[in-house]
């Protein structure tokens, strides 16, 4: 997809990082937001279908609660994303009500979009509104749930919910102008990367991770989502939140910016499901032939090919198949319990009756459940 083509992009994820919505944690920036707003108007008035995901509920909460450090406990971090929650909510709902515009609060954990039915009702709820015209406000539910702040970003939030919705496009509005080839507060030199292929081993090296006092997550984080959002063939544009009409900018085609392209095959949407999933319950180490099998052939993973199991996992979970150096080559959904797969290390399909006592399923991980790593 090149700039040209963003222009036909109608359904949008546009993620707002909390150094742009808190002013750098001096509270609630009501002008920009209200800019902002403005524009994704505009962008469904020219027919566009727009989700918000926006950070900002911890930051919010600590201005409000007078804090000058990011709490360091989990409980703290929960308590200001609750307080933080009310203000944030309810400056999206004026800035929107000012164009007759309807928004809507979204709150997500990875638990909601690890089980198939809670992720089919948030892909439900969220077509529904846009159908209605309202603005989903997405975000986190940092107040009950602990891994995700922990690993605390909004930036996977995004992409999950590109994949949840197969929308064309993420846009990704930062405090930098986009991607560099080098951090450009440390080599005044850099360049910023106007456009590039996700399959470009490169960029990793130029996207750094990073952690402010009041967001989290860095330009690493931001590719890390592009590329998942890349699984339903979205494109990514990593733009400065703070631009002159930088939304317009982009649906214009105008050259702002880094443009992520995707490359790789869209994924079918339950693989997209399995692929988003983010708690890995088990490992299944393979020998050297399972892994070819599965790289060059896209087969079904087979107890005979599998040499170790680890980790606590029951049937239906996730497990990460990985090769003889530790390297994780795909990962899917486990036909068996870590104790009976460990039952089943090495033999091959015809034995399952024997050795567990009952018939069971031939692969250890179906074809339609199990996705290679990228």
């Amino acid at each position: 997809m090149d700039r040209e083509k963003l222009k036909a992009s109608r359904r949008w994820v546009v993620k707002i990082g909390s150094a742009l919505v808190t002013a750098r944690g001096r509270g609630l920036d009501h002008a920009a937001i209200a800019g902002w707003c403005a524009q994704i108007a505009s962008l469904r008035a020219d027919g566009h279908q727009i989700v918000l995901v926006s950070s900002g509920a911890v930051a919010e909460g600590m201005a409000r609660l007078g804090l000058n450090k990011r709490p360091a406990t989990i409980h703290g971090l929960q308590a200001a994303a609750a307080v933080g929650q009310m203000g944030l909510v309810r400056a999206y709902e004026s800035a929107f009500a000012q164009h007759g515009i309807h928004a809507a609060q979204i709150l997500l954990t990875h638990e909601d979009v690890s089980d198939r039915g809670r992720y089919l009702n948030a892909r439900g709820t969220l077509k529904q509104l846009l159908e209605w015209g309202v603005v989903p406000v997405v975000n986190e539910n940092d107040t009950v749930a602990t891994d995700e702040i922990r690993l605390g970003d909004n930036d996977t939030l995004a992409a999950l919910t590109v994949n949840l919705l197969e929308a064309e496009l993420l846009v990704i509005l930062t405090d930098q102008d986009g991607l560099f080839d080098a951090d450009p507060r440390v080599s005044p030199a850099a360049s910023l990367v106007r456009e590039a292929e996700l399959s470009d081993t490169r960029l990793l090296d130029m996207a750094q991770p990073s952690k402010g006092d009041f967001g989290s997550g860095g330009m690493r984080t931001k590719l890390t989502a592009a590329l998942w959002a890349a699984r339903s063939g979205a494109a990514t544009v990593i733009a400065p939140g703070r631009a002159a009409g930088i939304l317009q900018s982009i649906a214009s085609g105008d050259a702002v910016g880094t443009l992520l392209k995707p490359v790789q095959n869209v994924m079918a949407a339950r693989k997209r499901w399995i692929a988003g999933q983010l708690q890995v319950r088990g490992k299944l180490q393979l020998d050297d032939g399972a892994v070819r099998v599965l790289r060059e052939q896209g087969r079904s993973l087979l107890p005979v090919g599998v040499r170790r199991a680890e980790g606590r996992f029951d049937r239906g979970d996730l497990v990460a198949c990985v090769d003889a150096q530790g390297r994780e080559v795909a990962r899917g959904l486990a036909n068996y319990s870590a104790a009976e797969a460990a039952r089943l290390l090495g033999a091959p399909s015809t034995e399952i009756a024997a050795r567990l006592g009952y018939p069971g399923e031939p692969e250890l991980i179906h074809r339609d459940n199990l996705v290679l790593a990228t």
